[in-house]
């Protein structure tokens, strides 16, 4: 096995034993990403190989002389092009942003840097993190790693491709209504989306503020919970920010889940899921019943409302976000403007792309004059009662369990020009960010020869039990272990 195929865990224990260095395994994924990137289109930009490799001799340097190394020192990672990384250029994947050097980090990139980690690249998404397939980047269409002719999922695509592709070790990605776990199930990888409050949101270019989370993108639960633990934490620089104790969550990882209760909500198994997709589900469930686990149907009445509720709130954060890239203070502006009024206009029409567009403007419209009560403040209330319906779960059930997507990845090009199709994919997702609690994405099988998701939900700060389950249904079922030939065949 290639140092580039290995798991977090795996290359923190040969660099311990000096089995290998820093600068072999950072020359192991450049070489990787020199070998594929042509086919997966991952990445917005990579950094400069000798400022690579500098960064892990460096680490190397620090380990000989006897400094103790964290579990992330020396690996090779990338981040979501929405992340800000001070002195690289980050574009939102968007012509508006796309000459734009943040003077200032993200506080994960901070926190990553701090535990010695290597950024190789930032990676492709969709525009300003709005789409379910990475095709609406302004620079390029990111592939999977499973079939070139297939999209990876959005709008964290070009993260979970890139873990999946071996280009990078983990990734981290941001998740709005799906954004991680999506991407993720697509790739055959694994994606967390926290609680919303455990991860510090500062320097995470905003899309909808009360919807967005930073997580990891990883290769199996396990560097989950390690990356989890390096970027989880209060920030004062974030309102919503929460004060709790991070705990170690490889201390979750034991294996036993016996009498764990888990809830299957019917609404999730309805019309709309693929039949491949559900027998692999009900087959994963199946085997965290065989683990101990006690499972039982439950109902989430309002989850039907969910979909058209984040299209509304999510779409007025946006709305209200965006407003300032008005080609004054810094990003795009247009050339051919002959007032300022006219500057503003041309500078947002040539800048945003067409689904940016649709989702300022619809949100515009929920907020405006007459509208607000009749859509914006509606949606609020139905968030509130999706919220209520997860409460209700999570007074007799640990964790629920349902599929990621209604779908294995699709065609490229086969959504493109129909918005609705292109939003059911989040149908699955999106709930979760409406109620703020944590869920996971990992591998439960294939269908079509393409990844099939699994996704467990867990109540507000149960990451801990949440990580437990996965883990113990990964050591189980061993999907982790396969790896894509970058060709379509399984």
């Amino acid at each position: 096995m290639e140092l580039y195929e290995k798991t977090i865990h795996e290359l923190h224990e040969l660099i311990e034993k000096k089995e290998i260095t820093g600068v072999e395994l950072n020359k192991s994924v450049y070489e990787r990403i020199a070998q594929v990137e042509e086919k997966i289109k991952a990445y917005v930009l990579t950094m400069d190989w000798e400022q690579v490799l500098q960064k892990a001799q460096a680490v190397d340097d620090m380990f000989a002389r006897g400094g103790k190394i964290h579990p992330l020192g020396g690996i090779p990672m990338a981040l979501k092009d929405n992340i800000c990384t001070k002195g690289v250029r980050t574009t939102c994947s968007s012509k508006i942003l796309e000459n734009f050097v943040p003077p200032y980090d993200a506080t994960v990139s901070q926190k990553l840097s701090e535990s010695h980690t290597i950024l190789v690249g930032k990676t492709n998404m969709d525009e300003f993190a709005m789409g379910s397939s990475t095709e609406n980047s302004a620079f390029s269409i990111t592939r999977n790693p499973w079939n070139l002719e297939c999209v990876p999922g959005g709008s964290s695509g070009g993260a979970a491709a890139s873990v999946a592709a071996d280009e990078a070790v983990f990734a981290l990605g941001s998740d709005t209504g799906g954004s991680i776990r999506q991407p993720a199930a697509f790739c055959g990888v694994v994606g967390l989306k926290p609680t919303y409050g455990l991860v510090s949101r500062y320097g995470l270019i905003a899309y909808a503020s009360s919807l967005d989370q930073i997580g990891p993108i990883t290769k199996d639960v396990t560097d989950c919970a390690l990356v989890l633990s390096a970027i989880a934490g209060h920030d004062p620089k974030d309102s919503t920010s929460v004060n709790k104790p991070v705990p170690d969550y490889r201390n979750f990882l034991t294996g036993e889940i016996k009498g764990m209760k888990i809830g299957i909500p019917r609404e999730y198994f309805g019309e709309g899921l693929d039949g491949g997709v559900r027998e692999k589900v009900l087959a994963a469930i199946g085997d965290l019943e065989k683990l101990g686990a006690e499972v039982e149907e439950v109902s989430m009445p309002h989850t039907e409302y969910a979909l058209p509720a984040y299209y509304l709130i999510a779409s007025a954060e946006a709305s209200s976000n965006l407003a300032r890239y008005d080609g004054v203070r810094y990003g795009y502006r247009s050339k051919d403007a002959s007032d300022i009024v006219t500057m503003f206009k041309k500078s947002r029409s040539e800048g945003f792309g067409s689904e940016v567009k649709r989702r300022i403007m619809l949100g515009t419209y929920a907020l405006s004059t007459g509208y607000y009560d009749a859509y914006y403040l509606k949606a609020l209330k139905v968030r509130t009662l999706v919220k209520g319906d997860f409460d209700r779960a999570f007074e007799k059930y640990d964790l629920l369990a349902a599929p990621t997507s209604p779908s294995v990845a699709f065609r490229t090009g086969e959504k493109r020009d129909d918005p609705l199709a292109m939003y059911m994919m989040d149908v699955c997702t999106i709930p979760i960010n409406l109620a703020g609690i944590p869920a996971i994405s990992l591998p439960c099988g294939f269908s079509e020869g393409l990844p099939v998701g699994l996704q467990l939900m867990g109540k507000a700060f149960g990451e801990g039990p949440l990580l437990k389950a996965a883990y113990a249904y990964e050591q189980s079922a061993g999907f982790h272990l396969a790896k894509p030939t970058l060709n379509g065949e399984v």
